[in-house]
């Protein structure tokens, strides 16, 4: 800790991931505290969802270093995840309930079954996201804008200390959208940790705390308000013609802006 301050549940210093193929990300350096939220801003292609699937460990480090608080690995449970799109096919016979239940396998290991704290868990994961009144409703029969906050609740049921989300707002209407950004505040307020990847001003600014620019390399990094001008996303986004409306980067040719 410095200055009282809580020790970062993530810091990475000159971290670079890169597929096998060479595409990848590098330069990062930045940290997020317990109750911080980070945005992660650039073009497609530039490396939000490398950087997200490196700190999962599914693109490798290559340089520099990442540090989960005080360890070089994330402990089991440690981080949720909720990936761009659904993962689950709608016409699959699964439960609300069933598909968060999946967010504690991995502190269930292969021979124990689900007990009282592992139901408990789902339902306060329900709950957060307010969706609890629909644990039993088959997944598929769900809104679009539902599935993603019950994909959210699943990401939340390992009780995690640091949270992904990538493009959460891509396909949302304005009711899930509001739910989101208030699951978030609620989320940062218990001390979880967001990393999200986005190009969704309203939850840069009314959730995080900090805007990190990329583009194949970070580009720039800071307070949102100091970071997300016009001047520097039009430089992150290498000459592309941006504009800022209130709620979202308008770039030609990018999907979900």
């Amino acid at each position: 800790m410095t200055d009282g301050a809580p020790e970062p549940v993530l810091t990475m210093r000159g971290a670079a991931f890169r597929h096998p193929g060479g595409a990848g990300v590098s330069g990062l350096r930045f940290r997020v505290r317990p109750g911080e939220a980070v945005a992660v801003i650039g073009p497609n292609g530039a490396g939000k969802s490398t950087l997200l699937r490196g700190i999962l460990g599914l693109v490798p480090l290559v340089e520099g270093e990442m540090r989960f608080g005080g360890r070089t690995d994330a402990a089991d449970g440690m981080i949720g995840f909720l990936p761009q799109s659904a993962d689950i096919d709608p016409d699959f016979p699964i439960s609300l309930a069933q598909v968060v239940m999946q967010g504690r396998y991995r502190r269930l290991g292969l021979f124990r079954w689900p007990g009282r704290h592992d139901r408990e868990a789902v339902r306060h994961a329900l709950e957060t996201v307010g969706l609890a009144d629909l644990e039993h409703r088959r997944f598929g029969e769900l809104s679009g804008g539902q599935r993603q906050r019950g994909l959210l609740a699943r990401a939340l049921a390992s009780e995690p200390r640091l949270l992904l989300l990538d493009e959460p707002f891509n396909g949302l209407d304005q009711p899930n959208r509001e739910a989101l950004i208030e699951t978030l505040h609620t989320l940062k307020a218990q001390g979880v940790a967001v990393i999200v990847s986005t190009h969704d001003l309203e939850l840069a600014r009314t959730v995080c705390d900090t805007a990190l620019l990329v583009n194949g390399e970070q580009v720039g990094c800071g307070r949102v308000d100091e970071v997300l001008t016009l001047e520097n996303v039009q430089q992150c986004f290498e000459g592309v013609e941006v504009e800022i409306d209130e709620h979202t980067l308008v770039v030609p040719g990018h999907e979900g802006h």
